[in-house]
């Protein structure tokens, strides 16, 4: 069982870290992104000699007992020393002199965890009693031998600072930022590293227990390690939402909006963009800009339809809308929804307003993300009965009043 979990672990979190690497690949100039991406490259590798059978491989290829917990502990090291540069260079945000003295803490920071973690491995090296595998009880096994007992505090501290300081540190920057996918997630990642804490404090509890003559294996072996395994994903996923969060957005707004994209741009084929860039691609590719780009294709056939809708339509629709206790968004969506109908039928007739409307475009913020949202109401509500019912009665009016 514990194979197929922290495999499944391992493939989900390569994964994630070749997102990671992908994008900056893409933007070599990014520090703070290659950072991530080496930093969270270790998260995987724990996650893959976490399962005992990997475990027990490396150690016999390599005739060194338990050698795999060296490279497992290692890999969280390397996350840590990521995670203290990272600090760094956040709270270096200023000057030259801010970025100069950043770069000097880091290297003395680097040295530090170097030193500490090669005092930690020399300690494992001379510590350990026997040739015994302990995958999974290996803090508890070796309880009593100090040298593998130095090897673990250490590691706890290095690992332990680290969180802490990203903990404390995440939700300040994520409350400077309002309601952004940076935002949420710092506070995924803040949330991962007090878990990674909570893990932590199970192993130093666990060492004290046992100490005192009581095992407590289900606390060192089975919450620790869970807890971790829990925190690992939850800082992966908090270092990966603001690039996955604006595309998962992207592609719901694509699947709202298409709908209405197809209806209105069959009208006015000539705005849109060469359909080849559209087709035989990775369905996930340039989300955002695709998007972006059925919006833009919309409201230019909402402001080319404009000359064909009569005031009295918004007029109407915003009166049907307001009479059926509709909140203020979907008001608008549904005013909008019904302006674009009457225009694109009128504009198929040839039939030109006179006065015209002001516009059809309900603009509810400022925000692009908010106009986004507003634009595939304005999709869901296209073709509601409260749309057609406001179209019939003008177009009643309209053959009354012909002669």
């Amino acid at each position: 069982m514990f194979d197929v979990l922290y495999l499944t672990f391992s493939a989900v979190t390569w994964a994630i870290v070749g997102y990671k690497a992908r994008a900056w690949l893409r933007d070599r100039g990014n520090v703070d992104l290659g950072l991530t991406a080496l930093m969270t490259s270790g998260v995987p590798v724990v996650f893959l000699f976490s399962a005992p059978s990997v475990y027990r491989a490396f150690d016999r290829l390599t005739g060194v007992a338990n050698l795999a917990m060296v490279v497992l502990y290692s890999a969280v090291v390397l996350f840590a020393s990521g995670a203290t540069v990272l600090l760094l260079r956040w709270t270096s945000r200023g000057d030259e002199v801010a970025h100069a003295r950043a770069a000097v803490r880091s290297r003395y920071a680097v040295a530090a965890v170097a030193v500490a973690w090669t005092a930690a491995i020399v300690c494992f090296a001379v510590g350990r009693p026997d040739a015994v595998e302990h995958p999974r009880d290996f803090s508890t096994a070796y309880a009593d031998a100090p040298g593998v007992v130095a090897f673990l505090m250490l590691y706890l501290a290095i690992f332990g600072v680290s969180l802490a300081g990203l903990g404390f540190l995440c939700p300040q920057y994520a409350a400077r930022l309002g309601r952004s996918w940076l935002s949420k997630g710092l506070r995924t990642l803040a949330a991962g590293c007090w878990l990674g804490l909570l893990y932590c404090l199970c192993k130093l509890v666990g060492f004290a227990l046992t100490w005192a003559g009581q095992d407590v294996y289900w606390l060192s072996n089975g919450v620790a390690p869970m807890s971790a395994s829990v925190a690992a994903l939850l800082v992966l996923l908090g270092f990966s939402l603001p690039a996955v969060g604006p595309r998962a957005a992207a592609w719901r707004r694509l699947r709202r909006l298409d709908p209405l994209w197809q209806e209105v741009t069959a009208h006015a084929p000539e705005v849109t963009i060469e359909r080849s860039r559209w087709t035989g691609r990775w369905p996930l590719a340039d989300l955002e800009w695709r998007a972006n780009r059925q919006m833009a294709e919309i409201r230019d056939i909402q402001r080319g339809v404009r000359r064909h809708v009569e005031p009295a339509t918004l007029e109407m629709a915003r009166e049907k809308a307001a009479a059926a206790a509709l909140d203020e968004r979907t008001l608008a969506a549904m005013v909008e929804a019904a302006a674009l109908r009457r225009g694109l039928a009128n504009q198929s007739t040839g039939h030109v307003a006179v006065p015209h409307a002001d516009s059809v475009v309900m603009t509810v913020s400022a925000d692009p993300a908010e106009e986004h949202e507003h634009l595939a109401r304005v999709a869901d509500v296209y073709h509601d009965p409260l749309v057609d019912a406001v179209l019939t009665e003008l177009r009643d009016i309209t053959a009354a009043r012909r002669p």
